[in-house]
């Protein structure tokens, strides 16, 4: 896997199209986001429980393990106290074994012998030297447990962001991860109350609207700003 650097560069971007697109990316997740029980929590361990369970598993499918985990491991201590294979069994449907034993690590890690944990670090950068934490997770905690203006880069997310502003760029290759990773620090708002809702709703709108499948221009809040609409609707013309 490409490793991305997340620090700020330098991006052309219109900055009154930008601000048109956040304000109606916004406006849209306000009125329309799902009911998730992480969103409802600052917790930083919790928010890292449920970004682990949701990298390449279904949040229909999360959901109640996210739950079902949280009331047999509290805590980070709980887990870091706990054996390995209690932590895996407590895992065992979500497939993707690796990131149970990355908690764990991350667990031991962070706590004095399970007993005292010490809070996880708010920032982006210190986040990624803990295991199994790369720079989209590390993105995660940072804005939605801390509220930090800090970026952060799924499929999803991507997809979004390289249809609104930069069709034709290639994600696979390293060169267009970093132009979607530099457009998405360059988008962020100017608070970390505001990123919180920023990143979400970029989320949530490549999950319910902007989809790998099918792109439903038709109902999507930012089409009017969107190149690859415009595009799309110059080639019908």
């Amino acid at each position: 896997m490409t490793r991305v650097s997340t620090a700020r560069k330098s991006v052309k971007l219109d900055e009154e199209r930008a601000s048109r697109f956040r304000r109606r990316l916004h406006a849209w997740y306000r009125r329309n986001a799902r009911d998730l029980p992480w969103r409802k929590t600052r917790d930083a361990y919790h928010v890292l429980v449920s970004e682990l369970m949701l990298q390449q598993t279904q949040v229909s499918r999360v959901v109640t393990y996210y739950s079902d985990f949280l009331r047999r491991f509290p805590t980070l201590s709980d887990v870091a106290r706990a054996r390995p294979a209690a932590v895996m069994e407590a895992w065992s449907g979500l497939g993707y074994y690796a990131r149970a034993r990355n908690l764990h690590a991350l667990a031991k890690q962070v706590t004095d012998d399970g007993r005292q944990s010490t809070p996880l670090p708010s920032a982006a950068d210190d986040l990624r030297s803990l295991p199994g934490i790369g720079a989209y997770t590390a993105g995660a905690v940072s804005s939605f447990a801390y509220e930090r203006r800090a970026a952060l880069v799924d499929t999803n997310v991507a997809r979004v962001l390289r249809r609104a502003f930069l069709p034709g760029t290639d994600p696979k290759t390293s060169a267009g991860q970093r132009r979607v990773w530099e457009l998405a620090e360059a988008l962020l708002p100017r608070t970390g109350r505001a990123t919180w809702t920023h990143n979400q709703a970029l989320m949530e709108l490549g999950a319910l609207v902007c989809t790998a499948r099918v792109a439903h221009c038709g109902r999507c809040p930012v089409r009017t700003v969107c190149r690859s609409s415009k595009q799309q609707a110059r080639s019908l013309s």
